[in-house]
């Protein structure tokens, strides 16, 4: 029977990787068989550019393009994170035909907002999310998540918790680009029937514990 691939969504310091960490966690107390995956796999040679040439995270190198990585063309950007689902995603599929739960700390789904958001019309953007879902899901014939969960941390929320951070690259530093994909990811949200999941309550972040039994719940 093949597996389940749950993909954890959300901003830059949304608490993926440790709402991600713990599910695996979680599950594995229960006795279910999962993995976990981030991208880009910064790790490997086509993350390696990500991180680098493209994003210019400053532990590896500054980026190649003058702009900036928030200002490149998406659909420029959408080939190179392609680029990278497709050489890593061999491992995944192995692992979901083996009945596996698959997490995925980011995904295609992190394509779609971070592109979409750089169009301002509505209609462009729509245009631009089928663009990025046909190249990934059809011409490279990745494979598609059973469960997109969104974590949902507001701009100015996200502008604290990047305090905590030692490096910012060049998408973290653009707070217009970080408000528009936000929008983009509440209205990619409802296109494509996300699960969502509001990480504050009374103006402050949820216990990580509180969130997490919000996305056991959905996955079991």
């Amino acid at each position: 029977m093949r597996g389940k691939l749950i993909v954890i969504e959300g901003c830059d310091c949304s608490g993926k990787e440790t709402q991600s960490k713990l599910v695996i966690t979680k599950l594995k107390e229960k006795n279910y068989p999962c993995v976990l995956f981030s991208f880009p796999q910064y790790d490997t040679p086509t993350g390696k550019i990500i991180g680098g040439p493209f994003l210019g995270k400053e532990e590896i190198c500054s980026s190649y393009f003058k702009e900036g990585s928030s200002k490149v063309d998406p659909k420029v950007a959408s080939l190179y994170y392609a680029a990278d689902f497709k050489y890593n995603i061999k491992e995944v599929k192995e692992y979901l035909e083996k009945g596996y739960y698959v997490i995925l700390d980011r995904y295609v789904t992190s394509s779609l907002a971070f592109q979409g958001s750089k169009l301002t019309n509505k209609d462009d953007r729509f245009e631009m999310y089928q663009w990025i879902d046909k190249l990934n899901y059809w011409l490279l014939a990745l494979p598609k998540p059973d469960i997109t969960i969104f974590l949902h941390v507001p701009f100015k929320h996200i502008k604290e918790l990047q305090k905590t951070r030692k490096y910012l690259d060049d998408n973290e530093k653009d707070d217009e680009y970080l408000i528009n994909t936000e929008k983009a990811y509440l209205e990619l949200t409802e296109l494509y029937n996300w699960q969502y999941i509001n990480c504050i309550s009374n103006d402050h972040m949820r216990d990580i514990s509180d969130i997490n039994n919000d996305i056991m719940n959905i996955i079991l």
